[in-house]
Order: C-alpha cells, then structure tokens, then sequence
C-alpha cells in the first residue's frame, strides 16, 4: 500500500492510496486491512499537512479488478469520476514538422510548469504543481526531455505542451515500449486553435521515430475541452476504463 497526500491543496486535501493483492492471495482479507490501514494513514497525513481543509481519501483503479468494488463499498468509498485510457498502436503515423514546436530544454523547464498550472487550473482535482514536486512527479528519470514538446504562438509566448513518460520496469515486464502521454495542456486564451492536435501529431510522429511500440494516455470522461473528439481524431482508441472512489 502506498500512501500519498498533497503538499498543496485548497478547499480539499486528497490523499491518494494505491496498492494491489496478488490474485493468488485474494478473498482473504488482506485487501480490507491494507485499505483500512491506508485510511488511518492518511487521516495522520491530512492531520500534519492540512487540517483545517476537508478530506478526501481517494482509490484510482482499473474498473475490471475482481472483488475491489465491493471491497470499497463495504469500507465507505462511492465512485466519483470515470477515466479512459485510450492507445495508439503507432501505424501508418505521417510525419510532422510544425515550426512552432521545440522539444523540452532545461531553458523552457519553468515554461512547461507554469503552462500545466494554467492549463490545469479547472481540471477536477488537479493543484497547482511547486518546482519541487514538478520534479519529484514530473521531471523524474521516468521522464523522456527529446517525446516532450513546446508550443509556441506567433508571437513567442508558451501557448500548449506535451509531456512523455516511460516506465522501464514495465517495458522489461511486459516487452512493449510505451511512450505515456502523461501531461497535454493549452492555455485557456489559446484554446480550440489546433494546438492540442498540432502537438500530439507531433509527438506521434516522434514516438515512431523513436520506435516505441505505442502511445497511451488517460482522459476524465467528463473533460469537457473536447479532449475524446482531439484524441479520436488522433487516431486513440479507448481500452480501458478506470474508477476513481473517494470517502
């Protein structure tokens, strides 16, 4: 089980817990005392880092999971949230070069956060992110700087960003090199202008230069930017849907 509780939050903290059971060792309780024992932690969490804000314990999990839907109910957790993940398999992708795109530079770093906190500002439980948790969460060694771009307008400003993250561990487990499409954020004033489109066809591009095996990334079912319409059109498709539960 792992715990992790927000540095930043207003209004509502949300500590999130994640953790598994092996199939092997299901319906014998373990799953109800490491869910137990995460809620206890994160009320000591919500207790030291935010106290005078209301509490929200989450649980992010694959919809299919035998047996963990009843479990969460049993112990307080309603569904609030729905989240698809879609996939490109990365054929027949056409090239691209958009002029206005530059990959990430240690120079542009501070553009790449600022753009996220703005683009992310009405997004359902997102917070702003600090510098330090920009890299803790972000620029980490899951991130890959040359499958992560910047877009800008005519006249210079950052208008629209993409960042890639890949897992080794999992690439080793499963044998498919998956570039995740962690982050797509465009300024609120730059919207509905092909930026969305114009960085992920990018990005595509370069996934299959760079012989990965496909794209992956997550969208709120509710988004309500016209996210499902860009992806679609993109060439995703959704695979799997997740829950997101809070208590």
């Amino acid at each position: 089980m792992k715990i992790q509780y927000r540095p930043a939050a207003t209004e509502v903290h949300r500590v999130s817990l994640d953790g598994g059971v092996h199939p092997s060792h299901r319906r014998q309780g373990i799953g109800t005392r490491l869910v137990r024992a995460g809620v206890e932690a994160a009320r000591v969490l919500h207790a030291l880092h935010h106290p005078t804000l209301k509490l929200a314990i989450n649980v992010h999990k694959a919809e299919h999971i035998a047996g963990l839907a009843p479990l969460l109910i049993a112990e307080g957790f309603t569904p609030v949230r729905y989240f698809q993940r879609m996939e490109h398999g990365l054929r027949d992708v056409p090239s691209s070069s958009d002029p206005r795109i530059e990959p990430w530079s240690p120079s542009s770093d501070e553009e790449f956060r600022g753009l996220r906190n703005e683009a992310y500002r009405s997004v359902w439980g997102a917070t702003p992110m600090s510098l330090p948790l920009w890299q803790n969460k972000i620029t980490n060694q899951t991130f890959r700087p040359s499958m992560s771009f910047l877009l800008r307008d005519a006249d210079g400003v950052a208008a629209g960003m993409l960042v890639t993250m890949n897992w080794e561990a999992d690439t080793e487990a499963t044998g498919v090199n998956d570039a995740h499409f962690m982050l797509i954020g465009v300024l609120p004033s730059h919207r509905r202008r092909g930026i969305a489109s114009a960085l992920i066809a990018h990005a595509l591009a370069a996934a299959t230069r760079q012989r990965y095996d496909r794209a992956l990334l997550s969208v709120d079912s509710e988004n309500a930017t016209g996210a499902f319409g860009i992806f679609d059109r993109a060439g995703f498709t959704a695979t799997m849907r997740y829950v997101k539960w809070e208590a």
